[in-house]
């Protein structure tokens, strides 16, 4: 598809919460009609930050983007006019919850739409799903919540489509189908996501957003050829520097043995000075690669007899729970995956059982339970990071946490924030740094991928997989479920 006009353009805006520490600095860019761009950067690089100071260009109403907008401190955001923009959400916004479908679609519009209905039923089954329009919100699952957000941002058809890690939940049709839709989006489509498979089938450019440097790096081709134009980058960058600091040194050497020589010697020492300090000014700063956390053990809780005990779990069929007979007794380095699509069950059972709330499932008294929600809901987002870290330590110091947090990323300027101010990606990084510290029997992961960086996943899998408690894991990453050695499967499909 040939790209039209320039739709949206970043002219060196900076931002910042913090006037001592820059979100984005001189950020310049810009998309064109009909491209498909890719966001990408480090947890906390400022990529939903792009997403709010595109809406704020636009002019909406705040009683409908409300905390999604900001403006620039500096720069200017120049959208074509007349473009409108859409934006699909990671998470669900709590207002929200005791919205019904109906209502929650009709907020998307400034004005009364009268044939809001069908318009809700057409764009519903461009995401594949079908629900009453009077169901709230908050009794959505999360795939079926992802698909809601989706349909939320293409029902007004924008100019501009922005989504943000629409993947986060969804099963591997809904992945598919997503894919399919964004290839044939006859408009402009920037996605932030982590995934890098589904990214690659659709990218025809990418935005980087430069954690050091403050800048947003822009380049053409789909996504695995700018990781490989990036990491080429790199190389040329260090290679070039080597040879400056080899030719540096060499006539460094030079200079000591000639400056104290007489007439020419000394002209020549003079010389090679003027060379050493040209070569000093053409060194490059070599662009950084992402950090990526370091290898990382998850301790587990001493524990002999019997972790969990399910005997029977709720299948959803038709928005009814369905009680299933299910024997199943999970050990110290049982590893249960529980499969089914989007709705069936999945965070509804995990939820319970953490909370003790499964009739049919149990956790042995005095087991520790550490628990990855995707929503992040058992995070109190009211206390700061180094209080969630404190709160669950088994062994606290005030060395350990900070040593904790700092291997996760969380540097000692984040510990002092609220958890709240946290971008998705780090909260998910806050988690993994709360089991360490907690060392429990137990780890509920419902989709433990969510959020964060690809290049931190393998690392992730590996912690889990060598993890000596018991795990009930959902994941609809297969990518990332291949690098754990699973031993038990529940597939509530096949209950149903």
């Amino acid at each position: 598809m040939d790209h039209g006009n320039v739709v949206l353009r970043f002219d060196q805006v900076c931002f910042h919460y913090d006037q001592n520490k820059p979100i984005l600095n001189e950020a310049s860019f810009s998309v064109r009609e009909n491209s498909k761009i890719t966001i990408m950067g480090q947890n906390g690089a400022g990529k939903s930050t792009i997403f709010k100071l595109i809406l704020g260009a636009t002019g909406a109403k705040e009683d409908i983007t409300s905390d999604m907008t900001l403006k620039p401190i500096s720069g200017k955001v120049h959208i074509l006019n007349g473009a409108s923009v859409g934006i699909g959400l990671q998470v669900m916004p709590k207002r929200f919850f005791e919205h019904t479908v109906l209502e929650y679609f009709e907020t998307a519009f400034s004005e009364k739409t009268y044939n809001i209905e069908k318009l809700i039923k057409d764009v519903l089954e461009v995401v594949q799903f079908s629900t009453p329009l009077d169901k709230k919100i908050k009794d959505f699952s999360g795939g079926q919540l992802a698909r809601l957000l989706l349909a939320y941002a293409i029902i007004q058809k924008p100019d501009i489509l922005l989504l943000d890690e629409p993947t986060n939940n969804l099963d591997t049709e809904g992945i598919n189908h997503l894919t399919g839709f964004l290839m044939n989006y006859e408009k402009t489509v920037i996605v932030i996501s982590h995934d890098a498979g589904f990214l690659n089938c659709f990218t025809d450019g990418v935005l980087n957003l430069d954690v050091y440097t403050k800048k947003v790096e822009q380049y053409v081709g789909d996504y695995f050829d700018v990781i490989e134009q990036i990491a080429g980058q790199i190389e040329r960058e260090q290679r070039k520097n080597a040879q400056l600091e080899k030719n540096i040194q060499d006539r460094k050497d030079k200079v000591n043995f000639f400056a104290h020589k007489g007439g020419k010697m000394r002209r020549l020492a003079s010389k090679l000075r003027d060379e050493v300090a040209e070569d000093e000014e053409n060194m490059v700063d070599v662009k950084r690669d992402d950090k990526t956390i370091k290898n990382f053990i998850i301790p587990a809780q001493t524990w002999s007899d019997v972790v969990v005990r399910i005997s029977s779990v709720g299948v959803i069929s038709d928005n009814k729970k369905i009680p299933k007979k299910v024997e199943m007794k999970l050990f110290n380095r049982s590893k249960l995956r529980i499969t089914g699509p989007n709705g069936i069950g999945k965070s509804t059972l995990l939820r319970e059982l953490a909370a003790g709330e499964s009739k049919g499932t149990s956790i042995t008294e005095g087991v520790k339970v550490g628990y990855y929600q995707q929503d992040f809901a058992g995070l109190d987002f009211d206390k700061t990071v180094y209080d969630s870290l404190m709160e669950v330590a088994e062994d606290p110091s005030n060395e350990k946490i900070y040593a904790t947090g700092a291997h996760f990323l969380l540097t000692s300027e984040l510990m002092k924030n609220k958890v709240e101010s946290l971008s998705e990606g780090q909260k998910g990084l806050l988690c993994y740094a709360r089991f360490v510290l907690q060392k429990p029997g137990l780890l509920i992961l419902d989709e433990p991928t969510n959020h964060i960086n690809f290049r931190h996943l393998p690392i992730i899998a590996k912690a889990i997989d060598e993890y000596e408690g018991a795990v009930i894991l959902v994941s609809h990453m297969p990518e990332f479920i291949e690098q754990v050695t699973l031993n038990e499967l529940l597939d509530l499909q096949e209950l149903k």
